[in-house]
């Protein structure tokens, strides 16, 4: 891929007068050395295999092995049929759609590492949830799923999508960057619009540890999905009417990728530090060791 930072990403799309999902399907195109509807369908196989995890997720209440997570997504699903959410049904489907997919990869089904599979329920849940309640047709939500693919890819240039290296920032925070980018090509922003929206998703996200109890990716790992998904949400909307990022997306992007530089290695997936390490998190690890 010959694009490497939002600013060239931003003058190659105002140059040819293109979107981001545009300049994305033709890189990719190239690099496939195919027609862009095979890229489209690549893509909608991605679209409709996140579909599925949603469906699937929805329908179990299987456990993990630990038997600490894999009904939070029916709890809540209970709750709303009960009585609905303050924020109205989009952000219904939104959180429930991420457990879900969560969940579902706890147990080991079929899901789409977007961009990492601890954070693969944040994509998902905002274009399927939102494409569902606002009617955007499905050739839309691939036009989300390419531009969310191109920030991903941007900002691994930079640095590697793994909690190991940068903490949850990089997976989760990431994850959560694509997710607005994605919702704001899908409500009609522009290239500005699209790249804004990432910057107030990922620098308001900064710092994020990775420190899961025991090792595994269940706690905190799979309810920060539903939180960083409403989080996508608020940084498209702030987008959408114009509030702007002060630090361009490529500035952001350079000091996550300093802050897990400086970030301790016992707060980057070690389970050494935070969470991990509490007084709770210590007996669940002996009981469940001794399992």
């Amino acid at each position: 891929m010959t694009i490497l930072s939002f600013s060239e990403l931003t003058e190659k799309c105002e140059k040819e007068n293109k979107a981001i999902y545009q300049i994305t399907q033709e890189e990719e195109a190239k690099l496939l050395e195919a027609e862009i509807d095979v890229v489209r369908l690549k893509v909608l196989e991605d679209l409709l295999a996140m579909k599925d995890s949603i469906k699937h997720g929805l329908k179990s209440t299987e456990k993990s092995i630990s038997g600490w997570c894999g009904d939070d997504c029916a709890k809540l699903a209970d709750k709303y049929a009960h009585s609905g959410a303050l924020f109205g049904r989009v952000f219904e489907k939104i959180t429930t759609y991420a457990l879900a997919t969560s969940e579902e990869n706890l147990r080991m089904g079929r899901i789409a590492a977007c961009p990492t599979a601890g954070s693969c329920g944040i994509v998902p849940s905002v274009i399927i949830a939102s494409a569902e309640e606002k009617k955007i047709s499905e050739a839309q939500q691939i036009n989300g799923l390419l531009t969310a693919g191109m920030v991903g890819l941007i900002i691994s240039n930079k640095v590697q999508l793994a909690g190991a290296v940068a903490g949850c920032q990089a997976e989760c925070g990431v994850a959560s960057a694509m997710a607005a980018a994605a919702l704001t090509q899908m409500l009609g922003g522009d290239v500005n619009t699209v790249i804004n929206a990432v910057a107030l998703a990922l620098k308001n996200i900064l710092g994020l540890t990775c420190d899961p109890v025991c090792g595994l990716v269940e706690v905190p790992c799979i309810k920060r999905n539903a939180f960083l998904a409403i989080h996508a949400v608020t940084a498209c909307e702030l987008a959408l009417c114009g509030v702007e990022s002060k630090i361009p997306a490529d500035e952001v992007v350079d000091t996550l990728k300093i802050t897990g530089q400086l970030m301790s290695p016992v707060l980057k997936e070690t389970s050494q530090g935070g969470l991990a390490k509490t007084k709770t998190a210590l007996e669940l690890e002996k009981v469940l060791f001794k399992k």
